[in-house]
C-alpha cells in the first residue's frame, strides 16, 4: 500500500530509506481497530463478518450486509451498526476510508462517524479535512474542520506507483 499510493516514493524523494523504514515499522505496530474509553470503536473501514473487511467496508443507508460498490469487502447498514454496538456495549463507531466533502459525516442515526483528514484529496476534490476530539466521560465528538494549504508544484499523486492507473 505504501508503495502503490505514493507514500514510499514521497518519503524516499524527500527523506531517506531509514526514515521510510521507521514509518513502515510504526504502521506495522498499529492495531487493526481499538476501543476508546469503552464508548467508541475506531476502525479504518467499517463493520463486517470478516476481519479484512474492517479495512475496506463502507456504510450504507440500506439494512444488512451487501456487496460493496468498490468491488471488495461489503457495505453495512444501520442495523449492523446498531447490533454491533449493542452486542459490544459501545456508543458509536468512528471510521475513515471515504472522502467526505465537509471532512466528516454522521450516519446511522448518529451511531457511525466517518472522518477524513485529507483536505483537497488528490489535489483535486476541493473537500475539507477534519479530525475529532472526544470530550468528557461520555466521549462527545467535537469536529474540527480545516482546508488544504498550498504545497510545492507537482502533479497530484506524483509519487504513486504508475501501475495504480491499471488497477
Amino acid at each position: 500500500m505504501n508503495a502503490m499510493y505514493g507514500f514510499k516514493g514521497e518519503m524516499l524523494h524527500k527523506y531517506d530509506e531509514r526514515l521510510y523504514q521507521i514509518f513502515t515499522e510504526a504502521f506495522r505496530l498499529l492495531p487493526l481497530a481499538f476501543v476508546v474509553n469503552n464508548k467508541a470503536f475506531v476502525v479504518h473501514g467499517g463493520l463486517s463478518l470478516l476481519m479484512t473487511d474492517l479495512l475496506w467496508s463502507d456504510p450504507s443507508p440500506l439494512p444488512g450486509l451487501t456487496p460493496s460498490k468498490r468491488g471488495v469487502a461489503c457495505q453495512f447498514g444501520p442495523d449492523i451498526t446498531a447490533k454491533f454496538l449493542k452486542d459490544n456495549n459501545l456508543s458509536f463507531v468512528i471510521r475513515s476510508h471515504e472522502m467526505k466533502e465537509e471532512g466528516y459525516e454522521v450516519e446511522h442515526g448518529g451511531k457511525l462517524i466517518t472522518v477524513f483528514s485529507a483536505p483537497n484529496y488528490c489535489d483535486e476534490m476541493g473537500n475539507k479535512g477534519a479530525f475529532i476530539r472526544l470530550k468528557g466521560s461520555e466521549m462527545e465528538p467535537k469536529f474540527h474542520q480545516f482546508t488544504a494549504v498550498s504545497h510545492p508544484p507537482g502533479p497530484a499523486m506524483q509519487y504513486a506507483n504508475p501501475m495504480l492507473s491499471f488497477v
